[in-house]
């Protein structure tokens, strides 16, 4: 479906469940103060605080694992489940808020049991009735789209099905029109519709209400088609390209400008200012307090270090950032001091394929360098770097230029994220794992990429720093 009608399907959907929300609240609450209890409940301001921490769980959960947008359009048994899941995540959100709030009057356990109990029934009864409840979301979110296809082969026939199926949401095909090479009399989509020919499509604007026309054509077809996309422009009509002759296979594509020149945009790495400037912010923020909150144990670690074996306390190196950017990456030295004058003499021991260098008991480790490597506490000047903006949080690791030199042609593509301090594979096996792994894993993070992603490994990474799991 078009991304305007699926937003605002979202926004119409998380609208609902605020109302769903309110009223298992409302139930819940009710229900405690009915039951003949000696002990204090929720005053006013204290019920207001969690009424909104509660809507605040609900509506996070749903967005935050995506189900609002899968909802649409999902089968009966799919969105039951992914209810569940909703519910499942908001219950732990909401709990963890509570914990931090500390309020002086506790929250009622039995009334946090009833709110998440009526929730899941109201929210099932809701989602099961979500045929009957496409009619109304249709109406809420606009008039209806009456569309008119342009093409000519089994590409615009595929497009034509997909059509079919988004008229839940007010997306009504009203033509399909052959441009050049013949499709045929008819298209036997859900219903069978005729195959009008291009002469037909003035007629068309003129004497029915058309909203937009999407044209399903080849590169070299879009010359020729100049007048009909002429003639949509003279009508108003809103007019739509697919865009996948195109050689881009991961790309998103996007509509700028530069000037008055207008330019489709091929992205394959998170394009969202928006979404990245949080994550910036965040990263900014946290590596600020970091460095603060940890000054004293750094101080602590910089003389370890210093007593324990001759050389500089940090170690400095070359890395690729975003892009391929070079900085110097920091360290708590873990090694001693002209190790990297003698990795010709351990390159023998090393344990990994590809441009990747690791040895378990690599003979250069420092005793104190072997505990700080193995609960990464080596790295913790890299918050300098996340601060500087040349590191992230969360992001694929920073590579030497020389391994980057080694890297196959689709692998580069991870040097379109600026790297972090922890990753995807990082949660999975960390050194555990071999070369391709961490590629494939990197460019999974940089696909699927989300603010909630992050907060994921995040929440993943810290047990897996803290038992030292995988890490050498």
């Amino acid at each position: 479906m078009f991304q305007g009608h699926k937003q605002r399907a979202v926004l119409i959907l998380t609208a609902v469940d605020s109302i769903v929300a309110a009223a298992a609240f409302e139930f819940a609450y009710r229900t405690r103060t009915a039951l003949p209890m000696s002990e204090f409940f929720l005053g006013s301001t204290a019920k207001t605080v969690v009424f909104v921490a509660a809507l605040v769980a609900v509506v996070g959960a749903g967005r935050g694992t995506g189900i609002y947008s899968r909802l649409i359009g999902a089968s009966q048994p799919r969105a039951l489940v992914d209810t569940l899941r909703q519910t499942a995540a908001a219950a732990p959100a909401l709990l963890a808020f509570l914990y931090l709030l500390n309020f002086d009057v506790p929250v009622s356990r039995l009334f946090l049991a009833l709110f998440f109990g009526y929730l899941a029934a109201l929210q099932v009864m809701q989602r099961a009735l979500v045929g009957r409840f496409q009619g109304v979301l249709r109406r809420a979110i606009g008039t209806e789209t009456s569309v008119v296809l342009v093409g000519d082969s089994e590409k615009a026939v595929d497009m034509a099905r997909e059509l079919e199926l988004s008229g839940q949401l007010g997306i009504r095909l009203l033509a399909i029109i052959d441009c050049g090479t013949g499709m045929g009399r008819e298209a036997r989509l859900g219903r069978t519709l005729p195959i009008r020919q291009l002469d037909d499509l003035p007629g068309l604007l003129t004497d029915q209400a058309v909203d937009e026309v999407v044209f399903v054509v080849s590169g070299e077809q879009l010359q020729q088609l100049r007048s009909a996309f002429a003639l949509c422009d003279n009508h108003g009509v809103k007019t739509r390209v697919r865009a996948d002759f195109f050689p881009h296979v991961h790309s998103r594509v996007d509509f700028d400008r530069f000037g008055d020149w207008p330019l489709l945009t091929f992205s394959i790495a998170p394009a969202d200012e928006f979404r990245l400037m949080l994550k910036r912010g965040f990263d900014a923020a946290f590596a600020a307090l970091g460095l603060v909150g940890l000054c004293l144990p750094m101080l602590l670690v910089a003389l370890l270090v210093k007593a324990t074996s001759n050389g500089p306390v940090l170690f400095k190196q070359r890395r690729c950032g975003l892009n391929g950017r070079l900085f110097d990456c920091y360290k708590f030295r873990s090694m001693v001091e002209d190790a990297e004058a003698k990795r010709a003499e351990v390159e023998h021991l090393n344990e990994k394929d590809g441009p990747a260098f690791k040895i378990r008991d690599d003979p250069r480790l420092t005793p104190v360098g072997r505990f700080l490597r193995r609960f990464s506490v080596d790295e913790w000047p890299q918050f300098w770097n996340v601060l500087r903006g040349e590191m992230s949080f969360v992001g694929p690791r920073p590579a030497t230029p020389s391994e980057v030199e080694q890297y196959e042609t689709w692998q580069r593509r991870r040097l379109r994220m600026r790297p972090g301090l922890t990753c995807l594979w990082a949660v999975r096996g960390r050194d555990r794992l071999e070369f391709d792994d961490w590629m494939q894993m990197d460019l999974e993070y940089i696909d699927n990429w989300s603010l909630s992603l992050d907060l994921k490994i995040l929440v993943r990474s810290v047990p897996a720093v803290l038992a030292g799991r995988g890490a050498y």
